[in-house]
């Protein structure tokens, strides 16, 4: 690898890198997507978020175009979960607009967002260690006809059929990311990383139009690391667009077609990751040390 590497005192390693040994570069056409247009899909406009007198995140701006890989990194503290939680509906920001596919979705809870197609996972996965692959994949349904119980006896018929949609549906999205041969698996025997591609699956079930990563890479071995930029990768090929934060940058490097960087709160630069990796306002950022 033609890399120059410092050792972050959050455990991250800085590179800047040519081309990452075990991927490819994100520019290869299989990575990308394009529509012919640059309408944004997501776009953030002035969003704040205050915990009492401390402002976790300060004014900050971006916007997601249709067919991208967008990559959100930067130091420890800088903001970047609690922007995802605010744009994901677990949190309220406490000014500033969001909009996804054009309409204004920054007072909508998670369950409406992910029916608009705009989906979350978490940097540490969320099993039901107990139910197998399969069954937590039933259980990321949008709706559910049997979950009334009037209708468990009034449309026993209804309720078989949407089951049996279910289970094709769950075989679709296990398939994509290359799991169903563990559908009968209770999820508590899987790996790191077949934890975080049960995630991404459960994540399909929704029909999302935008996924937001937290950290997929974590905790993760090197071989399934690959085995997961694959798949998100593929899964681009196929239309479903990624805002993804995480510390590997080489994971970084392999994936996202546009960076954003933030530290305190705010977006410092963003461009393709070799040019903002080398911008001295990020190594700064990163290091405590000016360039």
């Amino acid at each position: 690898m033609n890399s120059s590497a410092i050792t972050l005192q959050d455990s991250v390693e800085f590179r800047i890198v040519s081309d990452p040994p075990q991927f490819q570069s994100a520019a290869s056409p299989a990575a990308v997507v394009t529509n012919g247009q640059d309408a944004p899909l997501l776009q953030v406009q002035g969003v704040r978020k205050a915990y009492g007198g401390l402002e976790a995140v300060s004014g900050v701006d971006l916007g997601l175009i249709e067919g991208r890989i967008t990559g959100l990194i930067g130091p420890n503290g800088a903001g970047k979960t609690t922007l995802l939680n605010v744009i994901s509906g677990v949190e309220r920001a406490t000014a500033g607009r969001i909009q996804f596919l054009g309409d204004e979705i920054g007072s909508l809870p998670q369950h409406r967002l992910a029916a608009r197609g705009l989906v979350r996972t978490f940097q540490i996965s969320r099993e039901l260690g107990q139910l197998t692959v399969l069954e937590n994949l039933l259980l990321a349904r949008a709706s559910q006809t049997g979950e009334g119980l009037i209708s468990v006896f009034a449309r026993p018929g209804r309720i078989r059929r949407e089951e049996e949609a279910a289970i094709e549906v769950a075989r679709s999205a296990l398939q994509r990311v290359n799991m169903w041969r563990l559908a009968d698996e209770p999820a508590a025997n899987l790996s790191g990383g077949q934890k975080k591609l049960l995630e991404l699956s459960r994540a399909l079930m929704l029909k999302p139009r935008l996924i937001l990563l937290d950290e997929p890479a974590a905790g993760v071995a090197p071989a399934m690391e690959e085995v997961l930029v694959a798949t998100i990768r593929r899964l681009a090929g196929e239309g479903v667009n990624f805002l993804i934060v995480e510390h590997d940058l080489d994971v970084v490097a392999a994936l996202c077609d546009h960076v954003y960087v933030m530290a305190a709160g705010k977006v410092l630069t963003e461009g393709p990751f070799a040019e903002v990796v080398s911008d001295a306002r990020v190594v700064e950022a990163y290091l405590g040390l000016k360039t």
